[in-house]
């Protein structure tokens, strides 16, 4: 992969629309604003092509998300670096199940892995073949105002050329979980929203070849039972993405030593498996993971919050993607609005889609980690609950939120579905 886009000039510029930040979410906005016409500038803060600290799954509602933008190659597995899965391979309770992806009316039977380096690259460089600059190795400093304290007319910058900044009628911030711009903007972390952590690295391993995403639902430090997973997802070139992530409404959040938990871990799998610290290609990395809406309201002083930036993650299974691409979709559709008609009102329709989509979703997902967290609800789901198909099919479904709306086609589709309608929105 060739170096994608260039460090900003230095002084003063203007556009329609300023991006701020380059992971899915920002490049999705940026692709679909441009594709309306629009003057896009999007600002990544590093040199693409760059890692990403992530589990690499592209679950069925991401593969609809990249079709949705127009990857549709990309979302058939039919570019090098997507690999495709037929299913969830889940081991608990003594237990292995193999849950082919459910079929329903909105999502295909399958899902996607793909490292961050080849995903991000490949969203922002269809970001640019749409139309928009790519200003790479670019950092954003401050958000800039007008007359309007109330509305946010651009951002300043710092690149290897200089400091400088861009005026345009809207921003968007979608520069992860710290999100700059919205510290800035004065607008923090929701603390009474839950958060994770994630840590994971790469091996050389045969399970490459797997047609399964793996979900390893006992995970234990010493003989304690943590509130959280393990994951081992097959990607290109043999390699595998390895790791597991714990929630903040765990006692032990904060206790253990993630990377050296992962390294116990791998170290007792099976040797066949070839996964070890001695197949282990680079460092573990690890991430936090800002879930259920933990920074919101998601359209502030006049700036859209995107993907992590507004907490966009799944409090059930720790995705994000999905939720990014979707977010930048509904972000772009939005703007579009506003610029069409001159007005910032039309702008408000991004958070009431927004919550429209997910909002009870996440609501219950945040109901699910609190009782996760207890100890003893984890055992008693361990001891009775992962041993039945009919409930790991129900689990697996919900989690990933496949749910079939509006015509429900099972039990899964009602009690979700209708759930997430009742409860008050996250």
């Amino acid at each position: 992969m060739q170096p994608l886009g260039n460090p900003a000039p230095a002084g003063e510029h203007e556009c329609d629309v300023v991006v701020v930040g380059g992971g899915p979410g920002g490049s999705a906005t940026a692709a679909m604003l441009a594709k309306h016409g629009h003057h896009v500038i999007l600002i990544e803060k590093e040199r693409y092509p760059r890692d990403k600290t992530c589990g690499d799954g592209l679950t069925p509602r991401a593969v609809v998300a990249l079709q949705q933008l127009g990857l549709y190659e990309e979302a058939a597995g039919e570019v090098d670096g997507f690999a495709i899965q037929k299913g969830l391979r889940i081991y608990g309770g003594d237990m292995v199940w193999n849950l082919p992806w459910p079929e329903t009316d909105r999502f295909p039977s399958y899902s996607l892995t793909s490292r961050r380096e080849i995903l991000d690259y490949r969203l922002a460089e269809y970001a640019q073949e749409c139309g928009a600059t790519i200003w790479s190795e670019t950092k954003v400093t401050e958000p800039v105002f007008g007359a309007d304290p109330g509305h946010c007319t651009g951002v300043m910058f710092q690149s290897p050329n200089g400091a400088g900044q861009v005026r345009a009628n809207y921003v968007v911030a979608a520069d992860g979980g710290s999100s700059r711009i919205a510290v800035k903007l004065g607008l923090p972390r929701d603390q009474a929203r839950p958060m994770g952590t994630a840590v994971r690295a790469y091996y050389k391993s045969p399970r490459a070849s797997m047609q399964y995403m793996e979900s390893h639902l006992e995970m234990r430090a010493g003989d304690e039972l943590l509130p959280g997973y393990g994951w081992i997802f097959p990607l290109d070139h043999g390699l595998v993405n390895v790791g597991w992530g714990l929630i903040s409404t765990s006692p032990q959040y904060q206790k253990v030593n993630y990377r050296q938990l992962l390294d116990a871990w791998v170290n007792n799998m099976p040797e066949s498996w070839e996964i070890s610290t001695e197949t282990q290609v680079g460092r573990a990395k690890s991430s936090p993971l800002p879930m259920a809406h933990n920074r919101h309201p998601h359209l502030y002083r006049g700036v859209l919050l995107v993907g992590d930036a507004g907490g966009m993650v799944s409090p059930f299974n720790g995705e994000g993607i999905s939720y990014a691409l979707e977010a930048g979709y509904m972000a772009a559709e939005a703007i579009d609005s506003a610029l069409a008609n001159g007005s910032h009102r039309a702008l408000e329709a991004y958070p009431a889609a927004v919550r429209a989509a997910w909002g009870g979703y996440f609501r219950l997902g945040i109901y699910f980690l609190e009782a996760m967290g207890n100890k003893d609800v984890m055992r008693l789901c361990t001891q009775h609950g992962l041993p039945r198909r009919y409930v790991l099919e129900f689990v697996n479904r919900t989690m990933a939120q496949l749910i079939n709306e509006p015509r429900p086609h099972n039990i899964t589709d009602v009690v979700i579905g209708g759930l997430s309608r009742l409860v008050r929105a996250a």
